[in-house]
């Protein structure tokens, strides 16, 4: 399985932009991010397959944006108009095809914080 490395989380203010970089030490069919916050569920924030085709949360279509480079095996996510309610970890997941993406290989998480 490759290894996932997060970078990018950080604290913003309200309305702020960040940027999160998931590393890959090799290729997946499947990439997602998803994320968690103190007491809740995780769930899942946006997916991206090898060939670019992205599905992301209804309530964050609009604001994030799922990457991939697959010749750096890079995933990102760009996320925009950042609200208080995404303060979350968010981690990087992988895995094959098939029906479906089925998420295998898990990062480490990158700690997102949205004051005011």
């Amino acid at each position: 399985q490759a290894q996932l490395v997060e970078s990018g989380g950080g604290s913003v203010q309200a309305g702020g932009s960040l940027r999160l970089s998931c590393a890959a030490s090799g290729s997946s069919y499947c990439m997602g991010w998803f994320r968690q916050a103190p007491g809740k569920e995780r769930e899942k924030v946006a997916s991206i397959d090898i060939y670019g085709r992205t599905s992301y949360a209804d309530s964050l279509k609009g604001r994030f944006t799922i990457s991939r480079d697959n010749a750096k095996n890079t995933l990102y996510l760009q996320m925009n108009s950042l609200k208080p309610e995404d303060t979350a970890m968010y981690y990087c997941a992988a895995g094959p095809g098939g029906n479906g993406c089925r998420y295998n290989n898990w990062g480490q998480g990158t700690q997102v914080t949205v004051s005011s």
